[in-house]
């Protein structure tokens, strides 16, 4: 059997950590899209205040299965 994919790309963000805004990503996108099936990570950067890292921001692409 073939599939035929869909790749969407998606910033997630967080202000606990990179997992975090992968997983924030996802959750949100789940709830509007059917059948995801993997993602890969094109960029992380984040936000810093004091030198500390305040905000973690992540792109990702995200393949889905279409119906």
């Amino acid at each position: 059997m073939s599939h035929t994919y869909k790749i969407i790309e998606l910033v997630g963000s967080s202000p606990v950590s990179s997992d975090e805004a992968i997983k924030n990503a996802i959750a949100e996108a789940s709830q509007s899209l059917h059948h995801l099936r993997w993602f890969q990570v094109v960029e992380t950067r984040g936000h810093l205040e004091a030198g500390l890292i305040a905000h973690w921001q992540v792109t990702i692409k995200v393949g889905f299965t279409l119906d």
